[in-house]
């Protein structure tokens, strides 16, 4: 066991963990932050997709002791489906984007990670950002629409709230 200090939605935690434990599982089990969800455990599914630094991750994948000091996001930092933070979150909303909502916390961090490295992405630049996350009920066409519904809408603001 070995004591790492994460910076997790701009708050500092510490945590005792074994260095091998996937963040995936620091985030669930030892900070209660339940949006990434563990879905295949080999980084071929993207639910448990969270932000380290401007770059999406699978956190199944990313033992804690590779974290660092780099800033861990989750879809936590955002708003809630009553009162969404965000117009990314809005335009899943409106797009009905979740059918049972397993897969859309690591795409909504997927699609942040696109709009904090793309301005003003092409739709073919969207379907290419978003394939390594899959959707298991069929929402695809769903949520390609609601991330290039966010696309034109932070086109046309001066401040860029995704």
């Amino acid at each position: 066991m070995s004591r790492f200090q994460l910076q997790v939605n701009g708050k500092p935690h510490s945590v005792e963990v074994d260095p091998d434990t996937p963040l995936l599982y620091v985030l669930r089990n030892d900070l209660k932050l339940n949006g990434a969800k563990f879905g295949c455990g080999l980084g071929q599914c993207g639910a448990c997709t969270v932000m380290l630094d401007k770059e999406a991750v699978m956190s199944c994948l990313v033992p804690v002791a590779l974290v660092g000091s780099r800033a861990v996001r989750t879809v936590e930092s955002g708003g809630t489906r009553w009162v969404p933070s965000s117009v990314l979150q809005q335009a899943f909303l409106d797009e009905q984007a979740g059918q049972c909502g397993y897969c859309i916390a690591g795409m909504v961090m997927r699609a942040t990670a696109l709009f904090e490295q793309v301005a003003s992405p092409t739709d073919a630049q969207i379907r290419s950002w978003m394939q390594p996350n899959l959707c298991r009920c069929g929402s695809h066409l769903r949520i390609l629409r609601a991330v290039r519904r966010a696309a034109d809408v932070l086109a046309a603001q001066p401040i860029r709230n995704y």
